[in-house]
């Protein structure tokens, strides 16, 4: 009930923008109370941060003892923070399609196409994280934008610049010159966050301003919540409305733990459940937009499934934890590192994991050179094995081939699958094999019906493993007049004879 809910939340509002975003039309209407709509939450999961070990550096807690303790003042990690905090604005013109297009009375007599330009506005946050002009905010706040304008606490109004937008982590990367050294809010990278801890979230929700709400972390490691592929959310209550996406959620030091990102909510405001993106994931962001504006992230190359109950209990285990690997790509890193299937990884480099989007997000987070230590567990014994942070292999555009000749394929542009290519397309990072990339009308290739996102599996009875073997194929039965195929369509295989 719960993934139905926040999935209708997304889909109503849409139209108006994208997680804590807000959006305004041309005519600069006021905004509607919104919710996340680039969200697709699922259900709730049960990890609250409980049961997680005190970390070693953390600070000392205490509960308020006196009311002079309670009615002390946030005001010095305002001063602190708020400054680095700022408004991002975007512009964009979508082309809007009249009701009466392609109707032949109305074409002729007022003729030209039925569509007309909307300007539409976007509003968003961000945080200053180098003094030289580097800000970071969410993806879906610049999404498409046109022109980008950063507004400072103290008014300045600066061009922005967009070095990198990320989808799978629904961070992007700005940046603007000014004359001096700017604000900076320092990224905790402690890991010394635990659930109860005192927060702030600053932004300006709904166009009103830079604003600050207070609350606590509510749960830790919230990896079921499906706005991102890399979902692993700090959730607070401190109120986060339309118009914080991009701000920051920062602890009683004045440091940011998190970029808030999305709500969950039935009425569109803030509602107490908030989700912010890790200071972890947002430097590793931060530093590839510094180094050449392209996120190279760690591949494993280890299939993960989360422990369930019922594999808990055959493990050993006295609750579900951690990742088992069901699949190791040959000669990845995981394998030549030592880890087998069957293994359950329980921790990265010292932090707990529940669960395969849990291990995901820790490894992600690594630099590529990086050795990360697993805790494994393997036939009852805990192990740590070493693993070197490796990009995925292949390319990350692919290679591709545009076929041509007398065979059904003529006209189709056909990919090279790899783990690289994969994963920066969203595919299953193992899938082998080519793939339809695009299809050229009137061709063999459009008349046969074939469609992007098509994945040969043989042709002419042959197995197609990759670009030469098909070309191969090609080159031996240019000609031919019977060709059966084999396709898997989205999960379903197909078979076909097709006659030229």
């Amino acid at each position: 009930m719960l993934r139905w809910l926040m999935s209708a939340i997304m889909l109503v509002t849409a139209g108006f923008g994208a997680a804590c975003g807000q959006e305004r039309s041309g005519d600069d209407a006021a905004p509607a109370l919104q919710s996340a709509p680039d969200t697709a939450p699922g259900a709730a999961p049960a990890l609250a941060g409980a049961g997680q070990p005190e970390p070693v550096f953390a600070p000392p807690r205490a509960a308020p003892e006196s009311r002079e303790q309670i009615q002390l003042s946030f005001a010095p990690v305002v001063r602190e923070a708020a400054p680095a905090v700022v408004n991002v604005y975007s512009r964009r013109v979508i082309a809007q399609r009249s009701p009466f297009a392609g109707d032949p009375f109305f074409e002729r007599f007022f003729g030209g196409p039925q569509t007309r330009q909307r300007e539409v506005n976007s509003l968003g946050s961000g945080v200053i994280v180098d003094a030289s002009g580097v800000i970071v905010t969410n993806n879906h706040v610049v999404a498409g934008a046109q022109d980008l304008r950063v507004v400072l606490s103290d008014r300045r109004e600066f061009a922005a610049e967009l070095l990198l937008a990320d989808e799978r982590t629904d961070l992007a990367v700005l940046k603007i010159e000014a004359d001096a050294p700017l604000p900076v809010m320092t990224l905790d990278m402690s890991g010394a966050a635990q659930v109860g801890d005192l927060v702030l979230a600053i932004g300006n929700p709904f166009g009103v301003g830079q604003t600050v709400t207070s609350g606590i972390v509510s749960a830790l490691a919230r990896t079921d919540v499906g706005i991102t592929d890399y979902a692993f959310f700090i959730q607070t209550d401190a109120a986060v409305n339309p118009g914080n996406s991009g701000g920051a959620l920062v602890n009683m030091r004045g440091e940011l733990i998190g970029v808030n990102t999305a709500i969950f909510s039935r009425s569109g405001g803030s509602q107490g459940i908030g989700f912010a993106i890790p200071a972890e994931m947002v430097r590793t962001v931060v530093a590839a937009a510094r180094e050449g504006g392209r996120v190279v992230r760690p591949w494993l190359g280890a299939r993960l499934q989360s422990v369930t109950s019922d594999l808990a209990q055959s493990f050993g285990l006295d609750r579900p934890q951690g990742a088992v690997v069901a699949e190791l790509w040959p000669g990845g890193a995981a394998e030549r590192a030592g880890l087998q299937r069957g293994d359950v990884v329980l921790a990265v480099d010292g932090q707990p994991v529940n669960d395969e989007n849990g291990a995901r997000f820790r490894f992600a987070t690594r630099t590529i050179g990086q050795d990360a230590r697993l805790t494994v567990l393997r036939d009852g014994r805990e192990l740590t094995l070493t693993v070197p942070s490796e990009a995925a292999p292949g390319e990350a555009e692919g290679r591709r081939l545009l076929i041509d000749g007398l065979n059904p394929l003529a006209g189709a542009e056909l990919v090279q699958l790899s783990p690289a290519f994969n994963e920066e397309n969203g595919l299953d990072p193992f899938a082998r094999g080519v793939l339809v990339f695009a299809v050229t009308p009137r061709t063999n290739a459009g008349f046969i019906g074939f469609q992007p996102g098509d994945r040969l599996i043989a042709l002419m009875g042959q197995p197609v493993d990759d670009l030469p073997s098909l070309a191969r194929i090609l080159r031996q039965n240019d000609g031919a007049a019977r060709w059966p195929i084999e396709i898997d369509r989205r999960g379903e295989r197909i078979r076909r004879e097709v006659r030229l």
